[in-house]
């Protein structure tokens, strides 16, 4: 289970240099990190964040409603 200190301050890495409000995240299922600015989504593993942009453009394309849990 991720802290809401660390959810708090997690940022997309993709949208962050956008400005200090922009990559806010949303943690579904406690294991997806999804932006709201771009879509990605960021796997949650053994409770660590997999905050890479690759990792997050693997599953930009496919809706919150059919993530699974992570591989």
């Amino acid at each position: 289970m991720l802290s809401k200190e660390l959810l708090d301050i997690l940022r997309c890495p993709a949208c962050v240099r956008n400005g200090p409000n922009a990559g806010l995240l949303d943690f579904i299922n406690e294991t997806w990190l999804v932006c709201h600015d771009c879509a990605r989504k960021y796997p949650v593993k053994n409770d660590i964040p997999i905050m890479l942009i690759e990792e997050g453009d693997k599953y930009r394309q496919t809706p919150v409603e059919q993530l699974g849990t992570p591989a």
